[in-house]
């Protein structure tokens, strides 16, 4: 049977997208395109930077640089200017697209007025003068993604639009049971997980596409959110589906729970992705209605690899491959990915990096650095990264991912770094939920001990000085702990090597944790 048999038709009626400027028809779209790829020929582009809200000339651009053979190279709107600057740089981007407020943190450039469908944009041309250094990038890249990663300056990931369709694809095959009729957009369209599992997905599938303006979903920057502001407009456009990173559908279920309101009837299906999620957040999102399902995906393998879906799902799982991915678990323990795989990084020359395994890979395979398991039913499970594995002073390899993860199962702690490199015991750094305090903290350390082996209990654990997200320079933009970072701020707490940055003068002893053993 044809997997897409079940889709709906395109329709004329059915609007492809809708933002703050209205419905977007096929045609509109297909002229807003076209207007596009004539002002990127006339720049010369072949290397397009964007920068902007969620709208439909981010995906009118988008199409005219495929249209026109250049390389788009979406930014976030978060990044601080010196990661734009950066990833301009590095790109090699000659021509640049932004929303006109945006503008103004380049006032060196010569901006262009650009009609995008009708909606206003800026353009500057000319970014690279005469013989700069061309675009260091393996051929067939047509997209660039820069992620925040753990480090200040982004990373270059290229990819190309075969391989994009081939994941949104398979996402599509696995959604379509669900009848998915509209999809809110409620992450930054530069980020690869929207992009491709939210917009091109829905596109591939008929669907409409629903693009409010960020802020007005109660995003402030890329990690506050206004988890009142949010639900109120979930419930206002009525989505069947959406894309969530961990941390907000915790704020969600914390929400729900304490108005006592039920979920958003309109949702057919929530993914949540990006970082790990849990399978107690998963359980309370269910009991909750939020239809909630977990998945697992890499930039470099163009996103989304598994997922958990209606019917077919294992808690404390990410779920099983979709159509277009390929898992095994190599004797080491470290997950190797086929099926769609990156280009290479920027600036990278010849073939993608590949690090010592003990299988061989083959040509098509990448390995993902994460370690894990699959059942015997074919779910994958994470145990945590590679690289992270942390070796106490007795010899014992431990997966801190894998003690979070266990600590995270309770209501109390919202967030958990556990640390102790070459230390006698484990430490932890803990950001407690809604409501809860050091004494929940406390007795959530002592549950989660009695589960563990005693090499991977935690010995000491501290209250962290500050909510891990991408403001407080505690995390990245998905959720993903800055682990040195945590350590630096907290290592005289925990008692352990390394920098002890002295409180500033407006911390109290509250704000910056008092260390103490657990049981």
């Amino acid at each position: 049977m044809n997997a897409f048999m079940n889709s709906p038709s395109p329709s004329p009626a059915r609007p492809v997208l809708e933002d703050s400027h209205g419905a977007w028809d096929r045609a509109r779209l297909a002229q807003a395109t076209a207007q596009a790829a004539e002002a990127l020929r006339q720049a010369g582009t072949r290397v397009l930077a964007t920068v902007m809200d969620n709208r439909a000339p981010f995906v009118a651009l988008d199409d005219a640089a495929v249209a026109t053979g250049c390389v788009h190279v979406p930014l976030p709107t978060f990044f601080t200017p010196a990661q734009w600057g950066h990833a301009l740089q590095q790109a090699a981007v000659d021509t640049l697209v932004v929303d006109p407020m945006v503008a103004a943190a380049w006032p060196m450039l010569d901006w262009m007025p650009l009609d995008v469908g009708g909606v206003p944009m800026r353009l500057a041309r000319g970014l690279r003068p005469a013989g700069a250094a061309p675009l260091r990038a393996p051929a067939g890249t047509s997209h660039i993604t820069f992620t925040s990663g753990s480090t200040g300056d982004p990373k270059g990931v290229c990819l190309s639009t075969a391989a994009l369709a081939d994941v949104a694809d398979g996402v599509v095959q696995a959604l379509t049971p669900l009848g998915v009729m509209r999809h809110l957009a409620v992450l930054p369209l530069s980020v690869l997980l929207e992009h491709v599992a939210g917009l091109m997905a829905a596109r591939r599938h008929g669907a409409t596409v629903l693009l409010p303006p960020l802020a007005s979903l109660g995003w402030q920057g890329s990690s506050r959110l206004d988890i009142a502001v949010f639900d109120a407009r979930v419930r206002e456009l009525a989505p069947d589906t959406l894309i969530l990173l961990p941390h907000m559908l915790r704020l969600w279920c914390e929400a729900l729970a304490a108005w006592k309101r039920p979920a958003p009837p309109s949702l057919k299906f929530v993914a949540v992705g990006g970082a790990a999620v849990g399978a107690a957040l998963v359980d309370k999102a269910e009991s909750l209605g939020l239809p909630v399902g977990e998945g697992y995906g890499l930039s470099e393998c163009g996103s989304v690899q598994t997922l958990n879906l209606p019917g077919e799902s294992r808690a404390g799982s990410v779920g099983r491959p979709l159509a277009h991915a390929r898992l095994r678990v190599a004797d080491d323990g470290e997950i190797w990915v086929a099926g769609t795989r990156f280009l290479g990084y920027l600036g990278d020359a010849g073939e993608p990096g590949t690090p010592a395994s003990s299988a061989p890979a083959s040509h098509d395979e990448w390995p993902t650095g994460d370690l894990g398991h699959i059942d015997a039913e074919g779910f994958v499970h994470l145990l945590g990264r590679k690289s992270q594995r942390l070796i106490t002073a007795y010899g014992r390899n431990v997966s801190p991912e894998w003690v979070e993860s266990a600590l995270q199962q309770h209501d109390a702690v919202a967030q958990a770094v556990v640390l102790g490199d070459g230390q006698p015991a484990l430490s932890a750094v803990l950001w407690p939920a809604r409501g809860a305090d050091a004494v929940d903290l406390a007795t959530a350390v002592q549950a989660t001990n009695r589960q563990l082996p005693d090499y991977a209990r935690i010995g000491r654990w501290v209250l962290g000085t500050a909510a891990f997200n991408a403001e407080t320079g505690l995390a990245t933009a998905n959720g993903r702990p800055r682990r040195r970072v945590v350590l630096e701020r907290h290592a005289a707490l925990l008692g352990l090597p390394g920098p002890h940055p002295a409180p500033t003068a407006t911390e109290s002893h509250a704000e910056r944790g008092a260390a103490l053993h657990a049981s």
